[in-house]
């Protein structure tokens, strides 16, 4: 499969980049930082993914493309609602909602064509099914997501293409566990393991799985 990877420079890029490097997948790899995609393994695109012309006309340079892993994310909060900017909301339906609008548009084509081989998947947040007060525009924008996905999982099952989403409370990195050994992160999803998760549902094994939710986290 030839597969591209989008928000790519951010801190699960390279654990999912290089799973799939060794899985034998064809990588692409795009990014608005052109210097986080220096290290990243995969044919390398500068692009800003709320650019609604650059993101066509990525699609149109990776027209062979049969699988999308959007990567794409942000947060805000710790406030209440009733006192957290409501510019946090903006930012996030930039980041969370708008670019998976449209890199689900742009794509939406070549992976229809793939059929059977055709994915594509994100990754949410519980906070999008248990929001909170301190959450409440980045739960928002999560749920929007994860709506716009599963309306996306149902354009794709007529052609044999699957979309999914890969739910966790939050991450832990390699780097993370450096900086504070002493913290248990019981509730976060190791980066490795996600990027398993991401690899299984690009699989020929989750061929069968779409519109669907896989949840790991505590």
């Amino acid at each position: 499969m030839s597969i591209l990877v989008t928000g790519a420079g951010g801190s699960l890029g390279p654990y999912v980049t290089s799973r799939l490097v060794a899985d034998g997948h064809a990588l692409a790899v795009c990014d608005a930082d052109e210097q986080r995609l220096h290290e990243l393994e995969g044919d390398k695109h500068r692009v800003d993914l709320l650019d609604e012309a650059a993101v066509g006309e990525l699609a149109r340079c990776l027209e062979g493309v049969t699988g999308v892993v959007h990567l794409v994310g942000g947060w805000r909060g710790g406030k209440p609602l009733s006192e957290a900017p409501l510019e946090d909301w903006d930012v996030l339906h930039g980041l969370l909602v708008r670019t998976t609008q449209l890199v689900t548009r742009a794509f939406a084509p070549a992976l229809k064509a793939a059929g059977d081989r055709g994915r594509f998947v994100i990754v949410s947040a519980k906070a999008a099914q248990a929001p909170t007060s301190t959450n409440a525009a980045y739960a928002s924008a999560k749920a929007a997501a994860e709506a716009w996905t599963l309306a996306f999982a149902d354009e794709l099952a007529e052609s044999g293409a699957t979309a999914n989403i890969l739910v966790v409370n939050a991450i832990v990195t390699d780097e993370m566990r450096a900086e504070n050994p002493d913290k248990a992160y019981k509730t976060f999803a190791d980066a490795r393991h996600m990027a398993d998760a991401i690899a299984f549902l690009c699989s020929e094994s989750a061929s069968k799985m779409n519109g669907q939710r896989l949840s790991l986290h505590g």
